[in-house]
């Protein structure tokens, strides 16, 4: 018989529109002559499958399971992805945890951690990964943009604490901009990361674990016609990816020795992307963040990456699947 696998996408967050566009991908290239899927939307107002006929049927939430087929469906292990809440900040993870199922993503403290982006790079400081030099905020401890500029220079980057896509997201460049930058991400999110620009190139790179090894995926450098990395860039075409980057060999072991340090440090699992900045003045990668549930959409970089490896997309999918399948989560 052939593994039961949930696909599991949407969310609870403004990154749901993101999530049904890499389901898209996956759901074209996931192997189901080796595996019977199962789609499960997850939004505010109830877990479902959608049977072929357009019948929405619940999740049973006490075991994760369906009543679907003239039968109860239960699940060998859960291909994640949902991007931001609540399949990137842990909390799928633990309830999985809790139901001995296991998951294609990494598990729930680590999902937590990076999911903050104040701590991972606190974390990453710890383990001597470079980070800028950020300023961590409160919208119940509010700090005037005057007192924010004695502690960071100009320019920076605004951020939700939370999140991804880059939604909520500012450069600043002019003091005056700072205020309006602050209500846009604190719309997002009651925590901000203030974080000094870094200049240099801008690289993004995949990481993911099969049953056997840790493989890092080809280099991706990243130039936006936007003035950062932005949702526009990312997902409407305003921006240029080159994979492989055309780099010197001695710059791409140091970034694939930092990205694979970083894997490790994060004690990551399946497939995560961890940007990086990376200074020529000082010859060194500056990790920006780590997506725990990049992007599979058309116009995402990990596919992009996948492919100049020289996998399918299917034979990606099915190698998460089948790692995924090898742990046992605890009841």
């Amino acid at each position: 018989m052939k593994p039961v696998i949930a696909f599991v996408t949407g969310g609870y967050s403004s990154e749901a529109a993101v999530s049904y566009k890499s389901a898209l991908t996956i759901e074209k290239h996931i192997d189901t002559s080796k595996y019977e899927v199962f789609k499960i939307d997850i939004t505010p107002e109830g877990w479902w499958y959608e049977t072929t006929t357009g019948r929405k049927i619940a999740v049973d939430r006490s075991d994760f399971s369906i009543a679907a087929d003239g039968r109860k469906v239960t699940f060998d292990a859960v291909l994640i992805g949902i991007h931001g809440t609540p399949g990137e900040d842990g909390k799928l993870q633990g309830y999985f945890d809790l139901l001995g199922l296991p998951y294609t993503s990494c598990d729930a403290a680590t999902s937590a951690l990076t999911f903050n982006k104040r701590y991972t790079v606190a974390v990453a400081a710890f383990a001597g990964i470079h980070v800028a030099k950020s300023l961590h905020i409160f919208s119940h401890t509010p700090i005037a943009p005057a007192e924010i500029l004695k502690q960071v220079s100009l320019p920076v980057f605004v951020k939700p604490n939370n999140g991804g896509s880059s939604i909520g997201m500012s450069k600043v460049h002019k003091a005056e901009d700072l205020a309006a930058a602050l209500e846009k991400a604190f719309a997002e999110d009651d925590q901000l990361l203030i974080e000094e620009f870094i200049s240099g190139r801008e690289f993004t790179v995949g990481v993911f674990k099969t049953t056997k090894e840790i493989i890092v995926l080809p280099i991706t450098e990243v130039t936006t016609h936007k003035d950062f990395f932005d949702f526009e860039a990312k997902y409407q075409g305003k921006s240029e990816e080159t994979t492989p980057a055309n780099i010197d060999e001695h710059m791409a072991n140091t970034i694939r020795k930092t990205a694979r340090k970083v894997y490790e440090t994060f004690n990551c699992r399946g497939v995560v992307r961890i940007d990086f900045i990376y200074n020529e003045a000082k010859n060194a990668p500056y990790m920006l963040e780590i997506n725990t549930v990049p992007g599979q959409s058309e116009a995402s970089i990990v596919p992009q990456q996948v492919q100049v490896m020289g996998w399918t997309l299917k034979d990606f999918y099915s190698s998460l699947i089948e790692d995924a399948l090898t742990r046992k989560t605890k009841k």
